[in-house]
């Protein structure tokens, strides 16, 4: 196994009552009493907060901090979100922020499943709408809204929308199975030509969405979904990748420790020129 340039781990005690402030590597951050650690696997940069609420503050200053960059420089940032329960935190902090120029973002949202109605709760865009976009005033939301009967008509309709905006930042996590937005081991390629297509989901990626109580029972979770594509995704300037919880250690230590492989999708986070993934406790149990 190769672990390329994996940095010695590197802890810092900070002030006591400063609030949760935290700058891109080589900068100086600051957060409130607790201990961060900090190393990165080839490319990838990996912070380990206490808990998920300091994860999440931490990820969401990172990416305002990013968004009002780009905003100096430019009038449409564009910016594509997972939904998934692992974001809560993430995103309630990043809806929260009172010094972001929403009104300045496209938003674009990363999957969505077949076979669920436009109504239901479990739609990842009433997801993100509930979480993030009634929250903020965005410039444009663009929501995913396939038909079970032509889901590759979306497919053209988004990648012509994405063509018309060049992604800035992607808001992810890491599944269960090691996928990224529904690139599922069995369908995950890391050179795939197409921005879209249609996938049928693994059966640890429907579980996932039982122990993540979106759903009953395994039999209630849809068995198709459109997704983004792992280079799609990757032409992002940067990629915050927020990952929670001991029911993704395993996948954690599989995307830092194994070969960078479609078998693992999220290891091919450690090639991106930018992107950072943020870990708690329970989530970085088996890389520490």
């Amino acid at each position: 196994m190769n672990r390329g340039s994996q940095g010695a781990l590197c802890e810092r005690r900070v002030s006591t009552h400063a609030p949760v402030r935290f700058h891109p590597v080589g900068d100086t951050y600051m957060i409130a009493e607790q201990r961060v650690r900090e190393f990165t696997v080839d490319s990838l940069r990996v912070r380990v907060y206490p808990d998920r609420n300091a994860l999440g503050k931490a990820a969401a200053f990172d990416v305002a901090h990013e968004i009002r960059r780009l905003s100096r420089i430019r009038s449409d940032v564009t910016m594509i979100f997972a939904a998934a329960p692992s974001q809560n935190e993430f995103l309630d902090e990043l809806s929260a922020a009172d010094d972001i120029a929403f009104s300045g973002i496209t938003a674009f949202q990363m999957d969505e499943y077949l076979g669920v109605g436009k109504g239901g709760e479990q739609r990842f865009g009433n997801y993100l709408k509930r979480k993030l976009f009634t929250r903020a005033e965005f410039k444009h939301v663009h929501y995913l809204e396939p038909s079970d009967e032509d889901p590759e008509a979306e497919c053209m309709r988004y990648t012509s929308l994405l063509a018309a905006h060049p992604v800035d930042i992607v808001c992810m996590g890491i599944g269960e199975n090691g996928h990224i937005a529904f690139n599922d081991p069995s369908v995950a390629d890391f050179a795939d030509p197409r921005a879209l297509k249609v996938v049928e989901l693994d059966e640890t990626c429907r579980l996932q969405q039982v122990h993540d109580k979106c759903f009953g029972r395994l039999e209630e979770v849809p068995r198709r979904a459109i997704t983004l594509t792992i280079p799609a995704l990757f032409k992002a300037g940067f990629i915050c990748c927020v990952v929670p919880g001991l029911s993704k250690a395993e996948a954690v230590k599989r995307t830092l420790r194994e070969a960078i492989a479609p078998i693992c999708p999220a290891s091919i986070l450690r090639t991106h020129r930018n992107a950072t993934l943020y870990l708690d406790v329970e989530s970085s149990k088996f890389v520490l």
